[in-house]
């Protein structure tokens, strides 16, 4: 496709002898010779570049590019001036001008240019293409569910989006997102942020426990360079990419607390300081955490700051787990095996009945995830278009005869004797059980335990545990 340029220039000669040039190299060149003519040109057509003089008689190729600007962002200004001054230049970028050239014009460096900003335009309707599209799947309509739990959850939800639509001001309050892993927190931040009022500016999520703790800092608030060995260039953080936007803090339990210090500055006053750097900068965003950790028993630990707790919890949302969610699952499972038989081209697949009531009394301790996992690996391996219980991938552990209840679980006789129980002795050899079944794989024991890693390590620390030496 030919790419169209817009030469405003009062020179003739050096306007026939641009155009003639852009010509030959397959472009589509038209030319004017004043400002206002080149606005009556944009008023039918939209040309790619617009490459204008700065003095034209009337109309000033500043007021040119400034005009063109406000009315389509998309067409990239380039100056042609023979004074070549820095004034110039600020001004004209000012104006608005993707790039400032001198006179006499090189033509190579003019078309040189020219397919710098043709690649900046067709980066920039890619990012707009991806972020509709991002917007588009990811609002809070993209939310499936309609249990009793998922109501309340979405009503707190627009309950919020509501309130800070009618804000007077950008400081949007903090929220914390609380749930076990797999329930879907990321999709609530990012419906909080394509529904809110910063959906134009970016959505910048951090996983707090996939970057190791001594490189944490400085992909948050980025680095001068010689701030360290490795810091060869200076790099902006992951905070200031967010400016505009939302930054989005996962497993924000994950974080040590000499750096917890650091975000609770930047809670209170919006600024960070880059690591290695002596001048502070305002950054102008919304903070959304989550994390699926007790936060207040790590508080009580001393594990996680107070100040930092209560900072982080102005708004607090709750993720129900999906073992909660009734007829959610299937819903859900409808969705994904759709999704997934699509994609291995499998379309028309469904559940019988007896494989629907699976579905809806397994416990499901890896939530949404798990669920979304198992059926790729069902819709991938479907004889046929309808799945039974044989073909969906539940975990075996879980589902030691047909009961999709943990065997432990099933084993455990509730009848009460004569005496009564020890509450906290029960509790200790159940979970003394479990780990000794898994070999004291703390991963293993709390799934089928259904709970989190960090809720069983805190009962065997409260326990006193200790993991018996087998070698004797």
């Amino acid at each position: 496709m030919e790419h169209s340029i817009l030469i405003v220039e009062d020179d003739e000669t050096l306007a026939d002898n641009i155009r003639t040039y852009l010509e030959r190299r397959h472009y589509e060149a038209l030319v004017c010779n004043s400002a206002e003519e080149a606005l009556e040109v944009l008023g039918t057509q939209r040309p790619d570049v617009l490459l204008t003089d700065r003095s034209l008689p009337g109309m000033s190729g500043l007021e040119l590019v400034a005009r063109v600007c406000a009315s389509d962002p998309r067409i990239k200004p380039i100056m042609m001036t023979g004074y070549g001054n820095v004034e110039d230049a600020v001004a004209a970028m000012k104006a608005g001008a993707y790039h400032y050239l001198t006179k006499p014009v090189v033509l190579a460096e003019l078309k040189l240019l020219i397919d710098k900003a043709l690649e900046a335009q067709r980066l920039e309707h890619a990012l707009s293409f991806y972020q509709a599209r991002e917007a588009r799947a990811a609002g809070l309509d993209a939310l499936i569910g309609n249990s009793p739990a998922m109501r309340a959850m979405k009503a707190t939800v627009r309950q919020l989006l509501e309130a800070e639509s009618r804000m007077t001001d950008a400081d949007l309050p903090v929220v914390l997102i609380e749930g076990e892993t797999g329930t879907g927190k990321e999709l609530i931040a990012r419906a909080l942020h394509f529904d809110g009022n910063r959906r134009g500016g970016p959505f910048v999520e951090v996983n707090c426990a996939s970057i190791p703790p001594h490189l944490l800092e400085a992909e948050l608030f980025g680095h001068e360079r010689g701030a360290f060995t490795d810091a060869k260039e200076r790099r902006v953080g992951l905070v200031e990419a967010a400016d505009g936007g939302t930054l989005f803090l996962d497993e924000i339990g994950e974080i040590e607390l000499p750096l917890q210090a650091k975000l609770l500055k930047l809670l209170e006053d919006r600024s960070i300081r880059r690591l290695g750097a002596v001048r502070e900068r305002k950054v102008n965003l919304r903070i959304i955490s989550a994390t699926n950790c007790n936060l207040e028993r790590m508080v009580q630990q001393g594990k996680f700051r107070r100040d930092l707790f209560f900072r982080l919890r102005v708004i607090e949302i709750k993720v129900p787990p999906l073992r909660a969610r009734g007829e959610d699952v299937i819903a859900l499972a409808a969705h994904y095996l759709a999704l997934h038989g699509k994609r291995y081209g499998k379309p028309g697949l469904g559940f019988t009945a007896e494989a629907r009531a699976l579905l809806k009394s397994y416990s499901w301790p890896g939530n949404v995830r798990e669920l979304r996992n198992m059926l790729e690996q069902t819709a991938l391996l479907a004889p046929g278009n309808l799945i039974g219980p044989a073909q969906l991938a539940i975990c075996p552990e879980l589902m030691e005869g047909g009961d999709p209840r943990p065997a432990l679980v099933r084993d455990f006789d509730p009848a009460l004797p004569g005496e009564g129980l020890n509450l906290p002795e029960v509790e200790r050899d159940m979970v003394l059980r479990t780990l000794d079944r898994t070999d004291w794989n703390v991963t293993k024991s709390a799934r089928l335990l259904g709970l989190t890693r960090d809720m069983l390590r805190y009962r065997i620390e409260k326990l006193g545990l200790a993991r018996p030496d087998r070698r004797h």
